[in-house]
This record gives structure tokens, sequence and C-alpha cells, in this order.
């Protein structure tokens, strides 16, 4: 799979300048516990996120987990910037830090490089999850369809308000009529 240059290189500097604890969880976050995989894997849509340089620009975000052949996670990471008309695909792979019970996974897009994946909230029904990377600076609200009701997004930017997360900078991701042909 071909990964845009501009891709590539962002993830190589995020990754490179995370060497020690980029698979950190920021202090005080509790990942949830009786996670089940199965019923996270699959496709969700990115509703809102804090600004990256990764993503910048980049709608109509999905990301479909599955299980690897290893037990690990695959990942596939799919974004278009629409004012250019370009898709961004990325590929990775996930595995558990902690018990497999635990919300809390390393992925990685690049090599050896790994980053937290910590699941800080996530609803019974597995509709909606809040996701944090290894600190405050990374942070996605996701949903398996490509929006949420109101109230349901406004609990969980509050719920990022309280773990203090810059929810005020959470910018929400277009999903909208757009995407069709993306999708």
């Amino acid at each position: 799979m071909l990964i845009p240059r501009r891709y590539l290189l962002s993830l190589l500097a995020a990754s490179s300048l995370g060497l020690t604890a980029c698979t950190g969880i920021p202090e005080g976050v509790e990942p949830v516990e009786d996670f089940q995989l199965d019923r996270y894997l699959g496709q969700w849509y990115e509703v809102a996120r804090l600004d990256h340089s990764f993503e910048r620009g980049l709608d109509c975000v999905t990301a479909e987990y599955a299980m690897r052949e290893d037990g690990g996670v695959s990942v596939t990471n799919r974004g278009t910037n629409l004012q250019e008309g370009e898709a961004d695909v990325a590929e990775g792979k996930a595995y558990f830090i902690d018990s497999t019970d635990v919300g809390r996974l390393k992925v990685s897009f690049f090599g050896p490089f790994y980053g937290g994946y910590n699941i800080m909230a996530l609803d019974t029904d597995y509709q909606w999850a809040l996701v944090a990377g290894p600190n405050r600076d990374y942070l996605w609200i996701l949903s398996r369809t490509p929006t949420l009701p109101d109230a349901t997004y406004r609990n969980l930017v509050q719920r990022a308000a309280e773990q203090d997360f810059p929810s005020d900078e959470l910018i929400k991701v277009e999903q909208g009529d757009a995407c069709a042909a993306w999708r």
C-alpha cells in the first residue's frame, strides 16, 4: 500500500519525537476495563479530533479494525482532503499493552515506532468511543455512524474537558454528503 509522501513524513516525525513513553497514557486517565475486542472491531467514523499534522486537512475519516493472524489488530485509516480531492490511506497494526480486557493498545503505522491508543470512554453497546493518545495532545471522538446525537457529543466533550484535554480545540470532522464519493 502506498502512503502519500506528506502523510508518511508526518508519521515519521511524530513517531521519532516520541521514542520514549510514546505508548504512554495521559496522567490521571484510566483506560476502560471489561473491554471486548471482538465488539470493537469493524468500522468507526471520526467525529472530532484534536489537530495534529498527520491528519491536518482530512475529512471523511474512518478507521477499520480487524484481527491479524498474529493476534494483533490491523488498522486501516482513511481520510480525504476535500479541498484537494486527495485520499490518504494508512495501514498499521496494534497490540494490547496490558491485559486484553483493558482498552489500552499500542499502534504503529511506521516500522518499530508505536504510539498509545487509550480508550478512555466506551458506550456499553460499542456505538461511540473517546480515545486518547499518549498525552493530552491527541484525542478522538469515534462513532459507528457518521454523526452522533448532539447530547452524546456534548457529553463526550465534557468528559474530555474533565480530564484536562483542550476540548475547546476539537475539530469536527466532515462526514456528510461530500464524503459519499470517497467511501
